[in-house]
C-alpha cells in the first residue's frame, strides 16, 4: 500500500512538471522566500502576468493564435 500511494506521487509530481501546473507554487515559494514583504499574487494574475511576459517575448515559444 505504501509504495502504491509513492508511485500515484511520484506520477502526480510529473503530470505536474509536464504540465507546468507547478509553476504557480513555485512562484509563491520564491516570492515568500526572496521578497516577504511583497504581496503575493493570485493564480490569476500570475497566469495573466506569465502570458503577457511569454507573448511579449519571441524567444519564450512559438504562439500561433
Amino acid at each position: 500500500m505504501r509504495s502504491l500511494g509513492r508511485a500515484l506521487r511520484a506520477v502526480r509530481w510529473y503530470v505536474r512538471e509536464l504540465t507546468d501546473e507547478s509553476a504557480y507554487d513555485r512562484y509563491v515559494a520564491h516570492v515568500r522566500k526572496d521578497h516577504p514583504r511583497a504581496p503575493v499574487p493570485t493564480r490569476r494574475a500570475f497566469e495573466r502576468m506569465r502570458t503577457e511576459r511569454q507573448e511579449s517575448d519571441p524567444r519564450q515559444g512559438f504562439r500561433c493564435c
